[in-house]
């Protein structure tokens, strides 16, 4: 039997992901938007509290079990920005070009060994609004930031930051290789890896 989850995001990209990742396991990732819901205010001060407003905000408007996502860049050397604000960086919610424009602008000049960066992934999931023990999963994907956009793949950063062991950016990985590696793909392989051992329904 198919079981239908919300995503708490309007991202078609992460939408995409999620569904190619959990449809084999039975799950049905159905966007919040097919369900009129707004997006949550996005009050926390951590990937953790962002992710676990939004899935509680869905699980509220829908009745739904829920899944949300809450995943930016940490650059070492700009102290950790742009963190819980990297859709908005430029100030724009969602502008990629303005993102990447802005943090290019932001490195100007400094040397590739000060340029170590990482994607964080949090996910959520919560099986209904008052749920007291949301389940959350962190990933994590350690790279640096060029300094040109490289690569035709991915979104938001991706086009920016290098990835040592594949020696490109993550905008030149095929989808399938950057679903594995990415910190949105473990973070996904610990919530797949808790469902399949029953944890989470």
């Amino acid at each position: 039997m198919t079981k239908t989850i919300v995503l708490a995001s309007n991202n078609a990209g992460k939408i995409k992901e999620f569904n190619a990742l959990l449809s084999d396991m039975g799950f049905d990732i159905k966007p919040q938007k097919e369900f009129q819901v707004e997006d949550a205010d996005e009050t926390g001060l951590s990937f953790i509290e962002n992710a676990i407003l939004k899935a509680r905000h869905a699980c509220e408007k829908t009745g739904l079990p829920a899944l949300a996502d809450d995943s930016g860049i940490e650059v070492d050397y700009l102290n950790g920005a742009p963190g819980i604000y990297s859709a908005r960086f430029a100030g724009e919610h969602g502008n990629n070009q303005a993102n990447n424009d802005l943090l290019l602008q932001k490195l100007d000049g400094v040397p590739t060994e000060q340029r170590s960066a990482r994607f964080h992934c949090v996910l959520a999931y919560m099986r209904h609004q008052n749920d007291p023990t949301p389940k959350v999963f962190h990933g994590v994907w350690e790279g640096r930031i060029l300094t040109s956009t490289e690569g035709q793949e991915g979104f938001g950063y991706d086009p920016l930051f290098f990835v040592p062991e594949c020696d490109c950016s993550a905008a030149s990985l095929p989808k399938e290789v950057k679903n594995q590696i990415s910190h949105r793909a473990k973070a996904l392989q610990q919530l797949l890896a808790a469902f399949q051992q029953g944890q989470t329904l």
